[in-house]
C-alpha cells in the first residue's frame, strides 16, 4: 500500500484534488482544463496519477504527474496520489467527469455545513440521468436483484431494491450510508487515518469499505444534491472485465464484513440459472443472445480468482 503519511507540509488554504488515470490522456486532459479555469475556487494542487496507462500520461503545466509501475486499480491510483497531497481536504474525481466552470466552490459551499464528512454530487450520466450518487449499505439481495435478466425492464421501478437511495434527488442534502466514489470531497487526515483505500480491490466497491471505515470513525458520508456533475463512466475497462471486476469486488466486501460471501456467491448463480432460461426463451423468440455463452461468462466472474 502506499506510503498515506509521507512527510509532505500540509497548508490548509486550498484543495489537492486527485485524478487517477488509465487510458486516453483526453479526458484527463480536458477535466483538467476545467479545473483550471474554475470560478471562485481555492487554491487546487492538481494530482494525476498514471496507473500504468497503457498510453502514458503527458506532463502537464501545473499539474504533479506521478507514474505507477504497475496498475493497482482505483484504489492504490488515489493512494498514490494522497501521499503527495499538501492541502486539508482532498477531492478526488474520476477522469471521465465534466465540470460546469463555479463546480469546484458550489461543491465546498454546499459542504460547508458538514467539515467532517465525506461529500458528494448529485452525478448524472451525459444523457442526465440519475446515477443515484446516495446508496444503502450493500446487501445480497441488492447483488441479486440487479443480477436478474428478467428484472432489467423493471429496474427504473427497483432502485432501492437494488441498493440506490431513492431520496437522493436534485436539491436534497442528507446523510447517507455511503456515496459513489467518482467525486468525493473529504479531509485528507481522516483518509489517511482510516488508511486509505483498501488496494485489495482492484475497482469497484474500494469506496464503500473506505466509507464504512470513516463512518466508524465519526465521519459520515453526505448527498449534495443541489451539486451536479457529469459522469460519462465505464470509459477505461470494457463491461465484461468491469463485470468481473464489480462481482469479485462486491464477494471480497460481503468476506471483509460479514455478509456470507457463500450466501452471495449462491444467489449469483442461482440468479445465472434463472437469466439462463430466460435468455433461452428470448433465443427461441428470435432474439439475438447467446443464452449458453452468457451463462459462462456470467459463472466466470463469480469463481473465485475471476477478478482480472
Amino acid at each position: 500500500m502506499s506510503d498515506l503519511h509521507a512527510s509532505v507540509e500540509v497548508t490548509p488554504q486550498g484543495l489537492s484534488v486527485v485524478v487517477p488515470h488509465h487510458g486516453d490522456p483526453a479526458p484527463t486532459l480536458a477535466l483538467l482544463d476545467a479545473l483550471r479555469t474554475q470560478v471562485g475556487a481555492p487554491p487546487l494542487q492538481l494530482i494525476v496519477v498514471d496507473d500504468a496507462s497503457p498510453e502514458p500520461f503527458p506532463d502537464a503545466a501545473g499539474v504533479i504527474v506521478l507514474r505507477r509501475e504497475s496498475n493497482g486499480g482505483f484504489g492504490a491510483a488515489v493512494n498514490t496520489g494522497v501521499a503527495a497531497a499538501s492541502q486539508e481536504r482532498l477531492l478526488v474525481l474520476n477522469s471521465d467527469l465534466q465540470l460546469d466552470p463555479a463546480f469546484v466552490s458550489s461543491l465546498i459551499a454546499a459542504a460547508s455545513p458538514w467539515p467532517r464528512t465525506v461529500a458528494a454530487p448529485m452525478v448524472v450520466g451525459l444523457d442526465g440521468a440519475t446515477q443515484w450518487a446516495g446508496r444503502r449499505w450493500p446487501r445480497t439481495r441488492h447483488h441479486v436483484v440487479e443480477w436478474l435478466t428478467p428484472l432489467a425492464r423493471f429496474r427504473p421501478r427497483l432502485q432501492e431494491a437494488v441498493g440506490h437511495d431513492t431520496r437522493c434527488v436534485a436539491g436534497a442534502v442528507l446523510p447517507v450510508d455511503w456515496v459513489l466514489g467518482a467525486a468525493l470531497l473529504m479531509p485528507a487526515d481522516a483518509f489517511r487515518a482510516a488508511g486509505g483505500f483498501d488496494e485489495r480491490y482492484f475497482m469497484n466497491v474500494e469506496e464503500v469499505d473506505l466509507q464504512r471505515r470513516l463512518t466508524a470513525a465519526g465521519v459520515p458520508s453526505v448527498f449534495l444534491g443541489t451539486v451536479k456533475v457529469r459522469h460519462e463512466g465505464g470509459g477505461s475497462s470494457d463491461s465484461a472485465r468491469r463485470v468481473r471486476w464489480v462481482t469479485q469486488a462486491r464477494i471480497r466486501y460481503a468476506e471483509k464484513w460479514g455478509e456470507h460471501p457463500g450466501l452471495l456467491r449462491f444467489g449469483l448463480r442461482g440468479a445465472s440459472a434463472v437469466n439462463l432460461a430466460f435468455n433461452t426463451g428470448r433465443r427461441i423468440l428470435g432474439r439475438d443472445v447467446r443464452p449458453v455463452q452468457t451463462y459462462r461468462r456470467e459463472l466466470a466472474a463469480i469463481r473465485p480468482g475471476g477478478a482480472r
